[in-house]
């Protein structure tokens, strides 16, 4: 496509969903005023936003400022220890070990082994926040999640276990600021790149948040991978009354609740081996942040190889390893562990989380030529800060960088990244 057609400040905004880009946050919603824009649910069953009257060329220069998947920083120089070691696919990191959540109902409940649930229980029990701002389950939307604020552990453990669906985290995020307590903020690696992104603008954000916590991120599943699982299984996906995607072991299993009763599924049946039947929205295969090095915490599973076997789906009680990338997320840790909240093993190193996180290191190093292609087919291209990607790429041979580079460029000219214009379902 070409980019030199004067567009309008609709198609402007349009033309991030259009290509590919849009994960739904919200934060655009937030941070224009007026209600001109507005998240909805689209016929895709997606959620993206729909420009209302009064929509200005500088509404969406804001848009393109705060947008999570056209900017995307690493940690801030500034709370970067100079103590703090530095990988080059990993970013900072003071401390990474190996921990789980000590109250064995807590470690089943959680996604991996509940070091987040633990840890906002510490957080809230110790007084260090007001709340917790995190993602639960939808009650009107069962497949997707909804933004929830927890004080008290017993929320906490309610919105426990990993949300793969849409949610649109962001889209009343001024109310939460607007109550002017100390929070802690737990979402996805792209969360608090928006959220962070719209703290350039608002100083709140910096005052009241904390501590950044957030999972090591492989994608989320958009509503049709959701639909097309369901419906392979004999489901109806308009007949789901409640929807777990993991938790209660490790992974847990997929559990379905319908008119016709209560269904169990593996990880591996909704998600493929990692080599197959693994259903993501474009962006998330050109994401240059899916380990959350904006974080304070980061919190990842622990399979060799990056995909639980059969057996280990069964068994496995759940270790996560956790990166404390900032003397605040290292402080944490250790804080927790010593009141009883968190059990640690072992410490571990980036090697070693590269092979717990091989889908997460690969992508690392190939997202620069995937970014090149959007550039060379006149797309949309992510602005990266303090990530590394470019130096990555150049530890690689011409020829990978060559293949990553056409391969992204076939699939942009096949249309694998478009979606339709949005609009109100």
């Amino acid at each position: 496509m070409t980019t030199d057609t004067v567009l309008s400040p609709e198609d402007r905004l349009y033309r991030i969903a259009e290509e590919g880009l849009c994960i739904g946050c919200g934060m655009c919603q937030t941070a224009v005023a007026g209600n001109r824009i507005e998240m909805c649910r689209t016929p895709e069953n997606e959620l993206r936003p729909i420009a209302n009257d009064g929509l200005t060329h500088d509404d969406v220069d804001v848009v393109y400022d705060i947008c999570p998947s056209l900017v995307v920083r690493g940690m801030e120089p500034e709370r970067i220890a100079p103590d703090t070691k530095m990988d080059d696919v990993w970013g900072p990191w003071r401390r990474a070990v190996r921990m789980h959540a000590t109250v064995p109902e807590i470690r089943h409940e959680g996604s991996t082994a509940g070091v987040l649930t633990a840890l906002g229980m510490y957080l809230l029990e110790a007084g260090r926040v007001s709340f917790l701002f995190h993602v639960k389950a939808s009650e009107e939307n069962p497949t997707f999640g909804e933004s929830h604020i927890s004080r008290t552990p017993q929320d906490v453990i309610a919105g426990a276990g990993s949300r793969y669906g849409p949610t649109a985290m962001l889209s009343e995020f001024d109310k939460v600021l607007a109550q002017g307590e100390p929070f802690a903020f737990i979402g996805k690696p792209c969360d608090i790149a928006a959220a962070k992104n719209y703290g350039r603008r608002d100083k709140r954000v910096g005052e009241l948040v904390k501590y950044w916590l957030t999972l090591v991120c492989g994608a989320f599943m958009p509503s049709h991978g959701t639909q097309d699982f369901l419906e392979g299984r004999g489901q109806s996906f308009e007949d789901v009354k409640r929807f777990r995607y993991r938790g209660r072991g490790c992974p847990g299993p997929t559990t379905v609740e319908t008119s016709k009763g209560v269904f169990d599924y593996t990880y591996l049946d909704l998600w493929g081996d990692g080599s197959s039947g693994w259903v993501m929205p474009w962006r998330c295969k050109i994401c240059p942040d899916g380990i959350g090095e904006a974080a304070d915490i980061a919190a990842s599973d622990t399979w060799p190889g990056g995909t639980p076997t059969p057996e280990m789906a069964e068994t496995d009680l759940g270790t996560n390893a956790v990166i404390a990338r900032t003397e605040v997320g290292q402080e944490l840790i250790e804080a927790a562990e010593k009141a009883g909240y968190l059990t640690a093993q072992w410490d571990v190193t980036p090697d070693e989380l590269s092979h717990y996180q091989m889908h997460q290191m690969q992508k690392k190093y190939y997202v620069w030529p995937r970014h090149q292609a959007l550039k060379d087919e006149g797309y949309l291209v992510p602005k990266t800060h303090d990530l590394r990607i470019e130096e990555l790429a150049a530890q690689l041979p011409e020829a990978t960088n060559a293949a990553q580079r056409d391969g992204t460029r076939k699939r942009l000219r096949a249309g694998r990244s478009r979606e339709p214009r949005p609009r109100r379902a």
